[in-house]
């Protein structure tokens, strides 16, 4: 039978629906098929389906300003449904395999920094602010452009930071990396470990995942992230049915009791859009607002350009498809998360382990936001993986980044040393903002020490001016008088 009769015979002569999702998503175009979509959805999810637990314990362990808390079951809710919205619309509208969720880090500030000064409700509501001034900052085609002034080796190098910074991730979220108890009375912050040596089942799973993927990777065995996150999961649920072990962490490897949870969505909807300036003035408003655009801006811009570089997306002056249009999405994705009550949904880092299962395309969002649709009635049976089975994917995905660095000129002062601290700050920092905003302000000081400063764009003198303010921002505070 000939190609136009099978057309023929199908109902509505139509091509079948297999192949009008490959065309939209371009899943051949890019090299892939839909089984490494899949798994590269698959791999995402878990390698970042640890903010189920990690955002609703930031967020509910902090008081506003009135001693209120928010519940604990309802941001697990909020979490789980932001995600999923965020991340298909990500999939759909720019086609990217780029997943979003609550933002770490932004939580922290909104917990700590923010709450206190004003009601959770306030809060919420400078985030929805600031995902409105993003949305307007892409809109007027500001954030698309400062992101095609910087240049290309700055680029190559916060690809390689986030690699390191990711595998930093990996390492203490798995506990072989941990902060010394007394870090203020020592020159050593960190250590191996819980007291500088390796003790204890979980970092033996840790480990032994950490071997097994990277074996897996050098044979080129296709899903070798994914196989080894399941393999390791099934020995740390044996290990804890024998052992009883009680330092697993935020998601211990026990088989749950039920299944399906009730999702409660009563934190939808609970935002301020203005309270917090009658709470607190409107310059602190400013300042706050200033530090959370700042931060969610350049954490997005080093993840999607860092997230497309190992996809092999960039096109020869290192500009990222569709790059409007995941730029909006990502700052509506601010709207929606401080809407839920979830704090700003962002781009995440953990996409890469997607993309090193083999992803290319936003079809791998729709199976990463799916499964944290379905996390929001199997939350009990899908954080059964400890970080322990899940953080050896990440440090593999950190090797696949760091190999961007080859790229870099290091002959050249003006290009290696703002490449270099990029690099170093990220992971050291445990902040992808500052290390950008590291580059850049060296970048700029280089090009004007060695008499080229016309070279720079004029957008890179803005931003590194506002970089000046983000670094300073605490003196500046105490200059105005708002702390």
């Amino acid at each position: 039978m000939s190609a136009a009769q099978e057309t023929a015979g199908r109902p509505g002569g139509g091509p079948p629906a297999a192949s009008r999702v490959d065309r939209f998503f371009r899943i051949s175009e890019r090299g892939s098929t839909l089984g490494r979509e899949v798994r590269g959805g698959f791999a995402t999810f878990f390698t970042m389906a640890y903010i189920l637990v990690l955002n609703p314990l930031v967020l509910g362990s902090a008081e506003d300003r009135f001693g209120q808390r928010l519940d604990s079951v309802q941001l697990v809710t909020a979490t789980a449904l932001v995600a999923a919205v965020t991340t298909v619309a990500m999939g759909v509208g720019g086609n990217l395999p780029l997943a979003l969720a609550a933002g770490l880090g932004i939580n922290a500030v909104v917990a700590f920094q923010i709450a206190p000064l004003m009601s959770w409700d306030d809060a919420m509501g400078l985030i929805v602010l600031e995902g409105l001034l993003i949305c307007v900052l892409v809109v007027t085609g500001l954030r698309e452009a400062v992101m095609r002034a910087i240049p290309q080796p700055l680029k190559q190098a916060t690809g390689v930071g986030i690699g390191l910074f990711i595998a930093f991730i990996g390492f203490v979220d798995a506990g072989f990396v941990t902060r010394v108890p007394d870090a203020a009375h020592t020159t050593v912050p960190v250590q191996l470990g819980g007291s500088g040596a390796l003790t204890g089942w979980p970092a033996l799973v840790f480990c032994l995942g950490v071997l097994l993927t990277v074996a897996l990777l050098a044979r080129g065995v296709k899903g070798a992230l994914l196989i080894g996150i399941a393999a390791m999961t099934a020995v740390a649920i044996a290990v804890e049915a024998v052992a009883d072990v009680e330092s697993w962490g935020l998601t211990a490897p026990k088989l749950p009791d039920d299944v399906v949870a009730a999702p409660d969505f009563g934190l939808l909807g609970d935002f301020s859009l203005f309270g917090a300036f009658g709470r607190t003035g409107a310059i602190t408003v400013v300042l706050l607002v200033f530090t959370l655009l700042l931060s969610d801006f350049f954490d997005t811009m080093g993840t999607v350009v860092g997230v497309s570089a190992e996809a092999g997306l960039l096109d020869e002056d290192g500009r990222v498809p569709n790059l409007g249009r995941v730029l909006l999405v990502d700052g509506a994705a601010a709207v929606v998360g401080g809407a839920a009550s979830a704090s700003s949904a962002t781009s995440y880092v953990e996409s890469a382990a997607g993309v090193g299962e083999g992803a290319r395309t936003g079809f791998a969002n729709l199976v990463t936001g799916g499964l944290f649709a379905l996390a929001l009635f199997l939350t009990p049976l899908l954080t059964v993986v400890p970080l322990q089975a899940a953080a050896p994917a990440l440090v593999a995905v950190g090797f696949l980044m760091m190999t961007q660095v080859k790229h870099i000129d290091w002959d050249r002062y003006e290009i290696a040393v703002p490449a270099f601290l990029t690099i170093a700050v990220m992971p050291f920092t445990y902040s992808i903002t500052n290390g950008i905003g590291a580059g850049f302000l060296s970048y700029v000081l280089l090009k004007t020490v060695l008499g080229r400063a016309r070279e720079v764009h004029w957008l890179l003198w803005g931003t590194s001016a506002l970089f000046l303010v983000y670094f300073a921002i605490d003196p500046v505070e105490q200059l105005l008088g708002v702390r």
